[in-house]
């Protein structure tokens, strides 16, 4: 857990294959927690091509079944299911804006939104960016998106700066984000 959120958590995320990744694990870690799906992370990179969305999208009944007794990863049906079609539905993004980086950082303009809490306890867990992005997402035909899952995935992929002010990394993310 250190180590990720002191080397990825809230880095800007602009190359495809990074977001579904996050997408991916975020839409996993519902109803969890975090722990475990960093530690089975090797695992999902492996069970879902490496997060390539494209392969992803063409999985088929007996990639799902193998997917479904692969104990390296949470073997929800419906998640797993969902990470399919959402595959599917992030490579239509992709042929419509160019790249799924383009759609999705429209939600904040383009640019890391500085939050400057100053105790974790007050960071929200959805907020109107969220809760807009989600209804995009689902209209879109995505699920296991909705807004406190995608302020989780805005906050791992850098779209807000949520690191407490008081964090080494807040400072390093806002410096980072002005690039």
């Amino acid at each position: 857990m250190v180590a990720y959120h002191d080397a990825e958590w809230g880095v800007p995320v602009r190359e495809d294959r990074r977001h579904f990744e996050f997408l991916v694990l975020d839409a996993f870690q519902a109803g969890l927690s975090w722990a475990i799906i960093l530690r089975k992370r090797a695992a999902f990179r492996e069970a879902f091509a490496g997060f390539d969305p494209a392969r992803v999208a063409r999985f088929d009944e007996t990639d799902a079944d193998r997917l479904r007794g692969d104990a390296g990863i949470v073997r929800n049906r419906q998640k797993i299911e969902a990470t399919i079609r959402n595959a599917a539905a992030f490579v239509e993004v992709q042929e419509e804006f160019g790249s799924f980086d383009d759609f999705i950082w429209r939600f904040v303009d383009g640019e890391t939104v500085q939050n400057r809490w100053r105790r974790s306890v007050d960071v929200p867990t959805r907020t109107a960016e969220s809760e807009a992005m989600s209804r995009a997402l689902v209209a879109r035909g995505f699920a296991f998106v909705g807004p406190t899952i995608c302020y989780a995935y805005m906050q791992a992929a850098g779209m807000v700066n949520d690191h407490v002010v008081d964090c080494f990394r807040h400072e390093e993310i806002r410096a980072r984000a002005r690039r």
